[in-house]
């Protein structure tokens, strides 16, 4: 899996200067980030891949000419953000003309390949002055041994350890993402000390959602999760770079908890989720609320991208916060935070139902007898 995770969680109070406003966008005309997936060629074998990566291009990926196209539609739907993935994204023999044509009409370019031979025998000075603006590496085990078992492929953790260092030497903006899953919770300490040495100006701590070759057996328990959310709440001050999530939105519900005890506000607080804020389009073209939840509304072949991001149900359904289902429907913090509905599909099959790996209790079902049917775990004073 190579999904880049940019821009979609709680930051520390360390600003990004470059990054755009959130609170500038409005959400239900565009999205605030668009996740382009260039192919799903990739030379990795991740055991978690959303996407499924093959060795091979997909015989019907949008073509060079497509793409430059789409490029050109992207840049009119104006998102503040472009993350190009893959699959493996360096495997486009086109990829300097697609990152130079975005690039050259002000959109803003990241990009997300996978830590292979051929990435760390490009040019990153090119890729800089093509335009890209922003890297993201994954590292999902804190050492060598755990790391390379995840990704399936010898010395990706060598190799992740160079990019990051060829990233910041071109003066590239760097993030590492790292998966949290049941197998890798006990590294939480050693994840920390590493990213104090690698020193990337975010650090993006994605939650596992059970699409593409994850399964449920390597989930997160919700008691886990906000331990980790406490546990990097309380770090966020003292930390050199910023700290944000994927799929894990009620991490937001944790900053402002502390905001109320401590009187001392984020500076950065996303609302984006799938579908709000966030938009994916896969290699052949689909147009998805997000890449871990695949479901399409259209296809940029025979659809205008932005017609279907600001009118077609499947959006506008997820951009309403008072449609979401159970807790989530009632709680108080669903306008900043409104769960994983990625994970709410992968484990429910409905799209609206609520985070299944949040242990909160909303305050309209802690003053109900018995908290309510759907109130599961502890109670999280707030």
């Amino acid at each position: 899996m190579r999904l880049a995770k940019a821009g979609i969680g709680g930051y520390n109070t360390r600003t990004v200067a470059t990054h755009p406003s959130f609170s500038e966008i409005d959400y239900a005309q565009r999205p605030f980030i668009l996740f382009w997936e260039l192919t799903r060629a990739c030379a990795l074998a991740c055991r978690h891949c959303r996407a499924v990566a093959q060795p091979q291009a997909h015989p019907d990926e949008l073509s060079a000419a497509e793409a430059l196209k789409l490029a050109d539609d992207i840049v009119r739907l104006a998102p503040p953000m472009l993350v190009l993935t893959g699959g493996d994204p360096m495997m486009r023999r086109d990829i300097f003309e697609i990152i130079e044509r975005a690039a050259s009409q002000g959109q803003r370019v990241a990009l997300s390949p996978a830590a292979t031979p051929r990435l760390v025998n490009t040019d990153f000075a090119r890729l800089r002055d093509a335009g890209v603006r922003s890297i993201s590496l994954s590292l999902d085990g804190a050492t060598q041994e755990r790391h390379d078992a995840f990704r399936g492929v010898p010395h990706t953790f060598e190799r992740t350890l160079e990019a990051a260092r060829k990233a910041k030497e071109a003066g590239i903006e760097l993030q590492i993402n790292t998966t949290v899953a049941h197998s890798t919770l006990d590294q939480t300490d050693a994840f920390i000390e590493l990213m104090k040495q690698i020193q990337p100006d975010v650090w993006s701590v994605f939650v596992l959602v059970p699409t593409g070759r994850a399964t449920r057996d390597d989930l997160p328990g919700a008691d886990e999760l906000e331990a980790l959310w406490n546990r990097l709440e309380s770090l966020r001050r003292e930390l050199p770079f910023a700290v944000k999530t994927t799929e894990g939105h009620h991490y937001r519900r944790t900053l402002l908890q502390a905001a109320r005890r401590t009187g001392i506000p984020p500076k950065h607080l996303a609302k984006t989720r799938d579908g709000k804020g966030v938009m994916f389009i896969s290699h052949v073209g689909e147009i998805q609320p997000s890449g871990f939840l695949p479901l399409t509304a259209g296809n940029v072949r025979h659809d205008d991208l932005g017609e279907v991001y600001r009118t077609h149900p499947l959006f506008t359904t997820l951009r309403n916060d008072d449609a979401l289902g159970g807790k989530c429907g009632v709680c108080e913090y669903r306008h900043i935070c409104g769960g994983s509905r990625a994970r709410a599909y992968g484990m429910t099959g409905d799209m609206m139902a609520c985070e299944p790996l949040c242990n909160y209790i909303p305050a309209a079902l802690r003053k109900a007898p018995g908290h309510g049917s759907d109130a599961a775990a502890t109670p999280t004073a707030d």
